[in-house]
Order: C-alpha cells, then structure tokens, then sequence
C-alpha cells in the first residue's frame, strides 16, 4: 500500500506534486532506501542515487474483482495516466516511451531501472527531459501492478540520468 490509498485521483495536484519534485535535491551516492508515512508506514517514495520514484495515485484493491469490474477497474486507471500524460505534453512537449520488463532491460540494470524493477513498477515509462529547473532532470509516469489482486499504482520517477535503454 502507498500513502496515497483511498485518494481520488486529481491530475492537477499530480502535475504539482512531479513538478515539486523536480527541483528536490537528488542523492549522490549511497543506498536505495523506501521512505514512510510516520503512522501507517506506508510507501511515500523511494530515494537512490540520482533518482527519487513515488506514487501519484492507488487504486481500490482487486481482491474479488473480475470481468466487467475488472475492465473498468483497469479503464479508470488508464484514463488517469491519460490525462496525467496530455497535461505533462502540453507543458514538456511531446513525450517518449520507455518500453520496460525484465527481458527487455540489460544485465545487470542499471539505474533508475533496477529500483523500477525491486519496486515492481515495471509499466512503460512515459518520459520527457531533459528539464531544466535549476539543471537537468528526466521526468517519468507509469501505470503499475505488481499482481492481480494487488491495486494499482500511478507512479512518477525524477532522475538527474537519461531515461533510455541502450
């Protein structure tokens, strides 16, 4: 579970909340580590070296849900990552495609997408940079769901390192 469970999702404060985090400092050097909300403990972001990944949106947990709940289940989560991507096209331009998966990425990945990967935000990455806000960063979204039943998570990663595959 994220921090952001039981929110209704709001492209604005979305867009607010990744352009804030553009201008947070990144770490240099040191480990991956998850960070919590105090109480519950749940996921509020994840800082490494030259990248900080956090979550945008939770949906409902799956648990039970199948066919046409499913289908708008999945529909609903789509559309928030839609319009989350129209708005950052029309402030950032056009963006790119990341396409991730394990099969696809080299050995051993390199950052950002080994903690993509240990976090299970393995959906596409849409990304644009580099953004300049004081220098250059990479910003991404993805759609993610690390199983079935799990919900799913709209997640932003901010990164001081090109978002590419070699």
């Amino acid at each position: 579970m994220t921090a952001r469970a039981g929110e209704p999702f709001d492209t604005g404060r979305a867009v607010s909340d990744i352009e804030s985090a553009l201008s947070v400092p990144l770490p240099d050097s040191g480990p991956t580590t998850d960070e919590g909300e105090p109480v519950t403990g749940e996921w509020t972001s994840t800082r490494g070296r030259g990248l900080l990944l956090f979550p945008l949106w939770e949906s409902e947990a799956l648990t039970g849900v199948y066919g046409r709940e499913w289908n708008a289940a999945e529909e609903a989560a789509e559309a928030n990552l839609t319009a989350l991507i129209t708005e950052l096209d029309a402030r950032w331009g056009p963006h790119r495609r990341v396409t991730m998966g394990e099969p696809l990425l080299p050995r051993p990945a390199p950052e950002p997408f080994r903690t993509l990967l240990a976090k299970d935000c393995n959906g596409d990455l849409a990304v644009w940079g580099p953004l300049t806000v004081p220098e250059p960063r990479w910003a991404a979204v993805s759609l993610n769901q690390c199983d079935g039943d799990a919900p799913m998570i709209l997640t932003a990663l901010i990164s001081d390192r090109p978002l590419t595959l070699m």
